[in-house]
């Protein structure tokens, strides 16, 4: 009997042996892979995450068509509304030299309210076919309701303001006073029977671990673009979170939804020649070919070339370096500012 017992006994030991030594071996296998899993990507190397096509963050809606809104950039408009949620933001004037507005491109995020919306401009389409996004607007320029009208992008026009889908405040004078709200544009996209599914193939992006050499012991530059008053630009670059602050005629700009100042983790400067058309009202902007750009990112400057088929309306607008190849980005906002050749920018 005595034997039986001291043969369990050893089984048992046998048995809590082998117990620990697994236990041991899942633990050193679960912190290897962990460890792997935390080693930093090449610079430059594509993120394979879930991402926005269009700022690199991950992204739950990345497969989503992106909506592109024209903003005003009046002065009685300020603070816009849901600037600081769009991925992408273009900047460009609609008359040479003076007024700019904006184009603000809503993917991943969800403002509760976007606006002061104004009207469209025929030189906005290419660069919305190229991010195979939906126009949203307040009417439009005769040049680009002719455009429009032929069916080449799909639009959401709040002069129709088909299902709901844009609102006036009574509080402000016409006519800033057209807002939307995401919801309210997915709704209509969605009853208009428009794709919804994103086929833009994206821009690059550096990996997030990826950083300038020493970005933070970077002095603060500010990057200066000369939009005429009071349509002038500049950005603060801070080096602690490797951002661009951005400033219009000194002020911050502000998102009225959050009070927060928008920050660009890159800011694109297009060289564009344009004419104006049609006496003073109206630019024309030469947006398919290519020129100079330069892009500001990780408090340093690239040179390079900015490119969009001339063949092609629905190309993507490209960003080149020196060897040809597409300047990766850094995750975060992107804004695109676009001035005529001659006008001054400054970064010191």
């Amino acid at each position: 009997m005595s034997m039986f017992r001291f043969k369990n006994k050893s089984w048992l030991v046998f048995i809590l042996l082998i117990l620990a030594f697994g236990l041991i071996f899942i633990w050193q296998y679960v912190s290897r892979t962990i460890e792997i899993s935390e080693q930093p990507n090449e610079e430059g190397q594509l993120i394979e995450e879930k991402i926005s096509p269009l700022s690199g963050l991950a992204c739950q809606n990345y497969q989503r068509r992106p909506l592109a809104v024209v903003l005003a950039e009046d002065p009685v408009t300020r603070p816009l509304a849901g600037l600081s949620q769009a991925d992408l933001v273009l900047e460009m004037p609609v008359i040479t030299n003076s007024i700019t507005r904006m184009l603000a491109v809503y993917l991943c995020q969800e403002p509760p309210e976007i606006g002061s919306l104004r009207s469209a401009r025929h030189d906005f389409v290419p660069l919305i076919l190229g991010l195979d996004a939906i126009l949203v607007h307040w009417g439009g320029s005769h040049f680009a309701l002719d455009k429009l009208n032929t069916g080449i992008l799909d639009n959401i026009d709040a002069l129709e303001n088909p299902y709901n889908a844009f609102y006036q405040k009574q509080s402000i004078p016409q006519p800033h006073n057209g807002f939307t709200s995401m919801e309210r544009l997915l709704n209509s996209a969605q009853k208009l029977g428009y794709r919804l599914e994103n086929q833009f193939e994206g821009y690059p992006f550096r990996s997030f671990r990826s950083k300038a050499p020493n970005n933070r012991s970077f002095a603060p530059k500010v990057l200066k673009i000369g939009y005429s008053y009071p349509y002038n630009v500049s950005y603060q670059y801070e080096p602690a979170t490797n951002s661009y602050l951005r400033y219009r005629t000194n002020l911050k700009e502000i998102d009225k939804n959050n009070n927060q100042q928008i920050e660009a983790k890159n800011v694109v400067v297009m060289r564009v020649f344009s004419r104006q058309i049609e006496g003073p009202d109206y630019n024309d902007l030469d947006l398919e070919g290519s020129g100079q750009c330069q892009v500001y990112q990780n408090g340093t400057v690239i040179d390079g070339t900015w490119q969009k088929s001339e063949k092609n309306p629905a190309s993507k607008l490209k960003f080149l370096d020196e060897a040809g190849q597409e300047i990766p980005f850094v995750p975060g906002q992107i804004w695109l500012e676009i001035i005529e050749p001659e006008q001054e920018v400054t970064w010191q």
